[in-house]
């Protein structure tokens, strides 16, 4: 569609720029923490330019992340609200305009189902099918469910027969697809709130020590060998860090 250029793209990580500026001051306050922990001086934001860059595009894949999975549990529910539609004798057009009222209720209007509806609805307005509509969301969302949903939509209008109970049976499966991992994702959550306490864990001790007992850590700064010590610590929480993101991300891919 001519359209999907000015619409949101879920897939692209920097194609909404108010969702890039979270991941860059999270970015920036790691660097400044850790140039002043580790090495006490602000020329050693030089040296953590490297890292931050991937750390960004950490941040900014699993804010991307979070935005495809919040607009997937809020297609659960507009799907849901449909299906209940065609149960009470809608099309599944008009089905799809009266489900806007059901996730204005639940997530507001600024929530970001309810503004990808209000653009079904603008579409339907110009005669766009609601397949091609459907379609061009699926596109842009990069979720499994939307576009197995969008496929069925697409040859279920093709295809003609009970069409109504076609959805409705894909909507009740894509549903318990979505609350299943709903589930896994919170025991997962669990975990990486466990690694976030570890990882943050090493600063609060150092920090704590630093403020018992002043000039403790000293002799770690402002001279070469307390550099290269720091250098290597610094290394090795990176290499902690990064392992522990890639096990974390390679779980996250599975469900």
């Amino acid at each position: 569609m001519k359209e999907s250029s000015k619409r949101r793209d879920f897939r692209a990580s920097f194609h909404d720029k108010v969702h890039i500026i979270k991941p860059l001051l999270q970015t920036t306050g790691m660097i400044l923490f850790f140039s002043w922990f580790f090495y006490r001086s602000v020329f050693a934001v030089i040296v953590l330019i490297l890292p931050g860059i991937w750390y960004f595009k950490g941040c900014v894949r699993r804010q991307r992340n979070r935005n495809q999975w919040e607009l997937t549990i809020q297609f659960k529910e507009c799907i849901l609200a449909v299906s209940n539609s065609l149960k009470a004798g809608y099309a599944v057009e008009n089905a799809f305009l009266e489900s806007r009222e059901d996730i204005r209720m639940l997530y507001g209007e600024r929530s970001v189902m309810y503004c990808e509806l209000e653009l079904i609805r603008r579409g339907m307005i110009l005669n766009i099918t609601l397949e091609e509509l459907v379609e061009d969301l699926a596109e842009r969302s990069g979720c499994d469910e939307i576009r197995q949903f969008s496929a069925v939509l697409s040859v279920a209008k093709r295809g003609g027969g009970n069409i109504s109970q076609i959805i409705r049976n894909t909507a009740t499966l894509i549903s318990d697809k979505v609350d299943t991992t709903q589930e896994m994702m919170t025991l997962l959550r669990g975990r990486q709130m466990e690694q976030t306490v570890m990882e943050i864990m090493p600063f609060v001790i150092a920090l704590y020590i630093g403020s018992t007992y002043p000039g403790y850590f000293a002799p770690l700064y402002h001279n070469m060998t307390g550099y290269i010590v720091m250098t290597v610590c610094l290394v090795i929480y990176i290499g902690a860090y990064m392992t522990g993101e890639k096990i974390m991300d390679r779980i996250a891919d599975s469900l």
